[in-house]
């Protein structure tokens, strides 16, 4: 699974949320997130849990 690299970097700018808080908030490493972020795919669990600290669906977040 992908996500997009600028729908997240927007998710996080309008909450006001750093890559490590995400990490704290999701329950994954920052370094993922920062994997995530440079566009590397990542797991199907971790992009839910991702999506679930952002409390949006995860399909906002995928690319297309």
């Amino acid at each position: 699974m992908r996500i997009d690299r600028v729908k997240l970097v927007t998710e996080l700018a309008k909450r006001d949320l750093t890559q490590k808080r995400l990490a704290e908030m999701s329950g994954v490493s920052r370094a993922t997130i920062n994997y995530i972020r440079s566009g590397k795919s990542c797991t199907e669990e971790i992009g839910n849990k991702i999506a679930k600290a952002l409390n949006v669906p995860i399909e906002t977040l995928l690319e297309k």
